[in-house]
């Protein structure tokens, strides 16, 4: 499993509701999710993203409510991980549900700058900046984290179980 795309930079503290206000949570679409995504402290983020990028924050990333709204709007807005120094436990677990990609690595938060690329390889842990040359260290994602993810998250892996039982 591998990522590739650039950098977009957010600080500590980035709650659900900033990842997608709770006004627009009259939907469960993802598209329309996607697009609202980080709407309310950058109002260009949807413009700027491509598919593949990667999202890097601070401490917390996640906090404030249970929401699965937040992951879904990241995972669909294009971004193919989130980098953080810490998650919301919440958070954590929702996005791994739904297969989006999440590391903690408190040395590529700190460097990683918005508009760096940056690769990585989830089967060893490493992050690399390729603007900077520089590599950095994350916990590689287990067998299990890594089945639910390229399944595009839980639930498609608990069908493609019971499918082979």
């Amino acid at each position: 499993m591998k990522a590739h795309g650039q950098a977009h930079k957010y600080g500590d503290n980035i709650d659900t509701d900033v990842i997608i206000p709770a006004r627009y949570l009259n939907t469960s679409d993802p598209k329309e999710l996607g697009a609202l995504c980080m709407i309310d402290i950058d109002q260009d983020f949807v413009k700027k993203v491509q598919s593949g990028d990667i999202m890097v924050g601070g401490y917390n990333f996640g906090c404030g409510s249970s929401r699965e709204h937040a992951p879904i709007a990241i995972k669909a807005s294009g971004i193919d991980c989130v980098i953080a120094k810490s998650f919301a436990r919440i958070f954590y677990r929702n996005a791994i549900n739904i297969g989006l990609a999440i590391l903690e690595c408190e040395e590529a938060s700190d460097k990683i700058e918005t508009g760096d690329e940056i690769s990585i390889d989830f089967d060893s842990g490493i992050i690399t900046n390729h603007t900077k040359n520089e590599s950095y260290q994350a916990n590689a994602f287990p067998d299990f984290i890594k089945e639910i993810i390229v399944c595009n998250g839980l639930i498609n892996k608990l069908k493609k179980e019971s499918i082979h039982e």
